[in-house]
């Protein structure tokens, strides 16, 4: 059983990466490249508010992910 604390840690510092240590490939990929994507656009200060969402919700799944 996948530890949610460590599932949450993982994420706060890459997002996806907590749900790579669940198991859950697809979405580890998706929430790393949209992080990358929106981090690159924070050159422009749209990309920041969309990093910052798909950074806190990687948080949540991977603990919730991990819980269950």
């Amino acid at each position: 059983m996948a530890s949610p604390i460590l599932a949450l840690i993982l994420s706060f510092f890459i997002p996806g990466l907590g749900q790579l240590y669940t198991g859950q490939f697809l979405k580890a990929i998706a929430l790393f490249l949209l992080a990358v994507l929106f981090g690159a656009m924070s050159t422009i200060i749209i990309g920041i508010p969309f990093y910052l969402i798909v950074w806190i919700y990687s948080m949540y799944d991977a603990y919730t992910s991990a819980k269950n």
